[in-house]
């Protein structure tokens, strides 16, 4: 009888653990099968007005020795500062945006000669639109002391461009689930959950209102021109997003 008992339980528990295997093997075969998705790209534009005035300075000087050639930019650049700082600014307002040292050859009878040194130092100041009236003097005070236009822009705060970014975002990804709605209403169904997103952020460059084709007082009065004439006005921003949704 007891051997009997131990049979039906073995044969229970075999029976219960092939059930189990059937149904695992269902699940496996039905996860395997294709999803049926929708793909939407969605776009959205919109209006962004720049926040930023940005005036580029170039500073360039040549030397026997590195080291020359070092302070004397120094002192043109601490000089540009200074006049600033006089007008007002902020010393947060002035930027280094880019600098470099680096020799400079001469060839003589496939000779190379050593020249001297050159540093070129970009310094950025930036102010608030608010204040366009102020870029004829700025250009004046880095000029004055040396330094040479680079070129001027119109541009948007890291918080203006995060406030515009989130604002396109999200109206691409509603452009995107519009779509995916009408295509599968298209084919009798509807859209479900989300299978997969990604975007391609939003194209924002800074208004360039000026760039310097040469550094004479020309170009300098060519800057000032352009300043005046030009006002910070609104600009068109996209953002791309593509949604992938699964139907049902």
């Amino acid at each position: 009888m007891q051997k009997m008992e131990s049979s039906v339980k073995i044969t229970l528990i075999i029976v219960g653990a092939v059930i189990a295997l059937a149904l695992i093997g269902i699940y496996s075969f039905f996860q395997l099968l294709p999803t049926q998705t929708v793909n939407a790209n969605g776009i959205a534009t919109i209006k962004a007005v720049p926040d930023l005035v940005s005036v580029y300075f170039n500073v360039e000087t040549n030397a026997t020795t590195a080291q020359e050639a070092k302070d004397e930019n120094a002192e043109i650049s601490d000089n540009i500062i200074t006049a600033l700082i006089k007008q007002g600014f902020e010393r947060s307002d002035i930027v280094t945006e880019n600098f470099n040292l680096y020799p400079e050859y001469n060839y003589d009878d496939g000779k190379q000669n050593l020249e001297g040194y050159k540093v070129s130092h970009s310094l950025k100041v930036q102010f608030s639109t608010d204040k366009t009236e102020k870029i004829g003097s700025v250009i004046d005070a880095g000029v004055d002391a040396g330094a040479s236009i680079g070129y001027i822009n119109f541009e948007l705060s890291q918080e203006k461009q995060n406030e515009y970014k989130a604002q396109a975002l999200k109206q691409a990804a509603e452009d995107a689930k519009i779509k995916a709605e009408s295509i599968a209403e298209g084919l009798g169904k509807s859209i479900g959950s989300i299978y997969s997103i990604s975007s391609s952020d939003f194209d924002y460059y800074p208004w360039r209102i000026y760039e310097a084709t040469a550094s004479s007082e020309a170009g300098v009065a060519e800057a000032k021109q352009a300043a005046t004439d030009i006002q910070p006005g609104e600009k068109d921003i996209t953002a791309r997003v593509s949604v992938v949704f699964k139907l049902k």
